[in-house]
């Protein structure tokens, strides 16, 4: 039998992840396509192993923290680590050192923004939270690794008095 040389198996997953179909990338390899279709295959177990070990070892709890212009759709700063205040911490400064304007902010519910966003931007800053409320999803084999559904959301607006002292309210 014969075997993709580390070579051959680079260039044609390179190629799967530009895009391409199998029928051009057996076009382009001279591979053919069960052979393609049988490393994908075994990329995958080994991407699942991997990550299933890294799991087990407690490493597999990564978020990418991402800031987004709704209007623009341009992305300011982008962060990836764990959903800790640390991490909210270094996030938000890093946006605010970005802005050079003041901005409205608007944030999931994650409690760790609350001081983050008060320590990086102060009271420069038009603030809300918006926190969606979810409901029991069905459970069924089908549905194991479905999202539960958004029932709705709660929007909290945030305001600051002083660097020291902060004031939730809540609007309905």
């Amino acid at each position: 039998m014969n075997k993709l040389s580390t070579e051959e198996r680079t260039q044609i997953v390179s190629a799967l992840v530009e895009g391409n179909s199998m029928r051009s990338i057996s076009r382009m390899t001279g591979a053919s396509r069960n052979t393609i279709d049988k490393l994908l295959c075994d990329l995958g177990r080994a991407c699942s192993d991997y990550q299933d070990k890294m799991k087990k070892k407690g490493a597999g709890d990564v978020w990418t923290w991402v800031a987004l212009d709704p209007d623009t759709r341009l992305v300011p700063c982008w962060f990836i680590g764990q959903r800790d205040a640390g991490c909210a911490y270094h996030f938000m400064h890093d946006l605010a050192e970005r802005l050079a304007h003041r901005v409205q902010l608007t944030t999931d519910g994650h409690r760790a923004y609350l001081s983050a966003v008060e320590d990086a931007f102060g009271a420069g800053i038009d603030y809300a939270m918006l926190q969606k409320i979810y409901g029991n999803s069905e459970q069924g084999p089908e549905t194991r690794y479905s999202p539960a559904i958004c029932m709705g959301a709660r929007k909290a607006v945030i305001q600051w008095q002083s660097r020291s002292q902060s004031r939730l309210y809540v609007v309905r």
